[in-house]
């Protein structure tokens, strides 16, 4: 695969893993494994989503996608305004961190901050779960920018630090995977550039040696999610077998899914999808009136990796 394609199928990749992983959200360790035994499995309808549809976690990373392009970079204020659009027009599903932070009236410099101060509590997973774009667009400007891009993202949302480290370790996974090496050989590297204070945790859930049964929180928060979607990338030797890994863990299965669905899908691409889930996939934007199929986001995709006015990489 060429770095295109891998681009292309990192962004569609997420979208399968929500659209995919949702109806079993908060539901039982194995439930898509007992419902289809062997093979990929199929799309099906639950919890509140229809067949093939993606939720809140790959309708914030559109909006982020659309902002990037649109802007030519990361501009914070147009970003959160997308982010505000797109709540208050009641969204099937949104985080109640996210929800909180973006109707609450605060300013996009100020509202996770405040947020944080008054609960104390903001790593959740919501800044990983709308990162695939992001570590596409930002991939080409190497290391150091494309993590400080996850976690100026993040922040937007999330005033905690763990979360902000949670998103720039992902956006750095998948930057080595577009290059076409091992993103799992990176690991110690992108740990040594983790910020002081939450190296220890995320080494403790991206050890070979870890399981997600060993969590000690909800795969909703930022790390045993990261972790747990990499376990299932490292424990499997395909696209559609590592999903069924991460859905089958239970939980918070449409964002543990998309987190792995970037990034096997940076590193094995999609070509064992079965032609019904793209038939099917679909993303509908709440607040802008629009709803994006599979052609949709890969013509996205194609726009983050090559967007106007930054030179061609050589694939």
């Amino acid at each position: 695969m060429d770095r295109t394609e891998r681009a292309v199928a990192t962004v569609v990749g997420s979208a399968l893993g929500d659209a995919l992983g949702a109806p079993y959200e908060f539901g039982p360790a194995d439930a898509f494994s007992r419902r289809f035994p062997t093979g990929a499995g199929e799309m099906r309808p639950g919890g509140g989503w229809d067949e093939g549809e993606a939720t809140d976690d790959t309708q914030m990373a559109v909006l982020v996608a659309e902002s990037l392009l649109e802007r030519g970079g990361f501009d914070p204020p147009d970003m959160f305004a997308r982010f505000q659009r797109w709540a208050a027009s009641d969204p099937k599903d949104i985080g109640l961190q996210t929800e909180a932070v973006l109707t609450g009236g605060d300013t996009w410099d100020m509202a996770a901050a405040l947020h944080f101060q008054t609960n104390a509590r903001a790593a959740g997973n919501g800044g990983l779960m709308r990162a695939a774009p992001s570590a596409v667009f930002f991939a080409a400007d190497g290391r150091a920018a494309t993590m400080d891009a996850g976690r100026r993202i993040t922040a937007l949302t999330h005033g905690d630090g763990a979360a902000w480290e949670g998103t720039a370790i992902l956006h750095e996974l998948i930057r080595v995977a577009l290059d076409g090496a091992d993103p799992l050989d990176a690991i110690p590297d992108t740990l040594a550039q983790v910020k002081p204070g939450h190296q220890e945790r995320y080494a403790r859930v991206l050890d070979p040696t870890w399981h997600p049964d060993d969590a000690t929180e909800f795969n909703g928060a930022v790390w045993p999610c990261l972790g747990s979607a990499v376990w299932a990338v490292r424990n499997t030797g395909g696209f559609a077998d590592a999903l069924r890994a991460a859905i089958d863990l239970g939980g918070d299965t449409d964002t543990v899914a998309a987190v792995t669905g970037a990034l096997a899908g940076a590193v094995h691409g999609v070509t064992d999808v079965p032609a019904s889930w793209l038939g099917v996939l679909h993303v509908p934007l709440p607040g802008f009136g629009r709803v994006l199929r599979y052609e949709e986001l890969c013509e996205l995709a194609d726009k983050l990796v090559h967007p106007p006015g930054r030179t061609p990489r050589a694939e």
